[in-house]
Order: structure tokens, then sequence, then C-alpha cells
């Protein structure tokens, strides 16, 4: 069970942060006043870089960083993805980090691949005032504060390492052979 805390609306310094990204920041806030069920475009690379991971993953990672590690910044599902906020820089450094790690390698449902979202890159996060049927947009951990922590590459590939190892089971026993015939070997004499 995640002790994230939750936060799932923003608060106005937290749409302030958010607007800070944008190419009008003092303009925003206002129109977000105005418009707080529509979700909004946001430019990545200045403000926070974002990784996206699908939702089931995401909430694993989330997971491990509130239960095991340091916590996190702002975290928002939208369509089918958890978009954890993190430090600029990020998403350039962490496929890097990943690729050192041999991630996807031996690609399965259990260990996705993640989109880094960074300088150029923009991403729709769901509206300040936490609209959206429930699972569809909406916000885990909302911005609250006009300077919220986030995470950095390591940080993240840690959460990344950590909820990969929860959700494949690695054996070093060979799989069972399903063609062997099996004997119950406990009624003998």
């Amino acid at each position: 069970m995640s002790s994230a805390p939750n936060v799932t609306r923003v608060t106005r310094a937290g749409v302030a942060w958010l607007a800070s990204a944008g190419t009008y920041p003092r303009h925003t806030p206002d129109r977000r006043e105005e418009h707080r069920d529509t979700p909004v475009a946001l430019p990545c690379g200045t403000a926070f870089d974002v990784v996206s991971a699908p939702a089931i993953f995401g909430r694993r990672m989330l997971d491990r960083l509130w239960d095991d590690g340091p916590g996190s910044g702002p975290v928002a599902v939208f369509r089918g993805r958890v978009l954890l906020f993190a430090a600029p820089g990020t998403a350039q450094r962490l496929p890097s980090l990943l690729a050192w790690e041999e991630w996807g390698s031996n690609r399965t449902e259990a260990v996705p691949p993640l989109l880094c979202h960074g300088t150029g890159d923009a991403v729709t996060v769901p509206a300040p005032g936490g609209g959206g049927a429930a699972g569809t947009s909406r916000w885990l951990v909302a911005p609250d504060s006009r300077h919220p922590w986030l995470p950095g590459p390591e940080v993240v590939l840690w959460a990344a390492l950590r909820a990969a190892r929860t959700a494949v089971r690695i054996s070093i026993f060979p799989p069972a052979d399903q063609d062997a015939k099996v004997y119950d070997v406990s009624r003998r004499r």
C-alpha cells in the first residue's frame, strides 16, 4: 500500500509552477482559474521533464518512491499512462542509464518501455481542478507548491528497477517441462 500524499487538486501555487513552464507564465494562472476542468498542454525541459509509463507499471514506480524511497514530485494519470514529473535534464540522461542497465533487452509486459519527455516535447496533463473520470485523467500527487521537489534520473532509474523486480519473478530454476511425466512418490511403501 502506497503512502503517497492524497493531494488531487492543484493549488494556486501549483498552478503558478505549471504555468512557469509555458511561454506566457504570467497570464496562465488567471486563465487556468477560468478553465479548471480543462486538461493543459505544457512544454517540458525548463521547469520539469516528464517520464511516462503504462499505468500499472507507473503506479508500481510511484509505490516504490513513496514506500522505500524519497517520495516524488507531482504525478498524474492521463490516457492510461502515469506521468512522473522529474528534474529538467532527466529525459536526456535516463535513456542512457536504462540502456546501461539493459532495460528492455528481455522485454515483457512487466518491464515496459519508459517514454522520456524533455526539451522540445510537450505533455498534456489533467485539469488543475482534478476533473476527469476516475482512472482516465487525474492527479495522483498534484503540484502544491511553487518549487516542488523533482526526482532526478538516478532516482527515477532506482524506482523503475525496483518496480521491475516486483513485477517479474526471477527464478534460478529452469521452467518445468510441461510434457514431463510426474509421479507422486509420497505414496511409496
